[in-house]
């Protein structure tokens, strides 16, 4: 609560690669007003928002805010911002490197006000992770680098649909480096971070998990790799030990079927192209990239920057809609 005005604490939003859609997707919510149950603004250029909001032809007047305290709620057809230069002047569709500094300059920013309690939580817009690469900062995703700035935790990514819940005990590694990555204590503290947020985030007071295994149908006893009896069964027993309702490994081909998702709070996929494609499949444009392991909320869209769509009209604003939506009930 904002202790000054008696309102929740606003949501902070960074619409990320300033090319792609971010900026069309927060301008359309901002045009009808949405209203995910607390304040919001953004952190951008006000320059690129007025120039795209002409371009697709959107009725958006920019206010500027200096602080997250002035945040007031929504109103339709303005867009509180924060203002920061994006480095160069944007041009849809077009992503430059000169920009880079700026994306990770509000999400660093974003974070810091969450950290401190004047946000309820940080939504995150789509990023063009090459650019920012080719800039020459080295980057991974969001996850990992809020993580990294809170402190150096353990960050567990998931995607929650109305389907289904997927947490990874990896994130955005190449496919060869994931077995490497994966030991007992890993998946266990996976296991556990996950239970721990659904309790305290979402309010479910005794989380069902099923765990993937790493390889096909489980190891197959042995015969298609070791991974699955020699680390992460061990992982399973150590947290069942301890209380947690919590079962597998289960062959990944099977794992995601009706009867299973039934009765089943959250899954727990090995890696990334294991577990998320289903989710996608199932609730595309309903899905929330949560991060769980931060002492702060933090969700996501489920797309890119789709810069091929960006300055024409054609963005579908609909899953950071539900991103801030999430975002709002997860706060404190």
């Amino acid at each position: 609560m904002n202790q000054a005005t008696g309102s929740p604490r606003p949501l902070v939003v960074t619409p990320g690669e300033p090319a792609g859609i971010g900026p069309d997707i927060v301008l359309t919510l901002a045009a009808c007003g949405e209203d995910p149950g607390r304040p919001w603004f953004v952190i951008a250029d006000p320059a690129v928002l007025a120039a795209r909001a002409a371009q697709i032809g959107l009725p958006v007047r920019c206010e500027l805010i200096e602080a997250p305290e002035q945040a007031k709620p929504p109103q339709a057809g303005v867009l509180q911002v924060f203002a920061r230069h994006a480095g160069a002047v944007v041009t849809a569709g077009r992503p430059q490197t000169a920009t880079a500094c700026h994306v990770l300059a509000a999400l660093e920013q974003a974070v810091a006000w969450a950290a401190e309690g004047r946000c309820g939580g940080v939504v995150t817009g789509p990023i063009q992770k090459s650019t920012i690469n080719e800039a020459g900062i080295a980057f991974t995703g969001h996850t990992e680098a809020v993580a990294h700035q809170l402190g150096g935790m353990r960050p567990v990514m998931m995607l929650a649909g109305p389907t289904l819940r997927v947490a990874l005990a990896t994130t955005h590694l190449p496919l060869r480096r994931v077995p490497d990555a994966i030991s007992a204590d890993a998946v266990e503290e996976v296991i556990r971070i996950t239970v721990r947020d659904l309790q305290t985030r979402f309010r479910i007071h005794t989380p069902r998990i099923r765990v993937a295994g790493l390889n096909p149908h489980a190891g197959e006893d042995g015969h298609l790799g070791h991974e699955d009896d020699a680390i992460i069964r061990p992982a399973i027993e150590a947290c069942r030990a301890h209380g947690l309702q919590v079962s597998g490994p289960y062959p990944a081909d099977t794992l995601f079927n009706t009867q299973l998702r039934a009765d089943t709070d959250a899954f727990i996929a090995m890696y990334h192209d294991q577990g998320l494609p289903v989710v996608k499949a199932l609730d595309f444009g309903e899905v929330v990239n949560v991060t769980l392991g931060l002492p702060i909320v933090r969700t996501s869209v489920d797309h890119g920057t789709a810069l091929d769509v960006a300055g024409t009209g054609k963005a579908d604003p609909h899953s950071l809609g539900v991103a801030m939506k999430l975002a709002a009930t997860l706060a404190p």
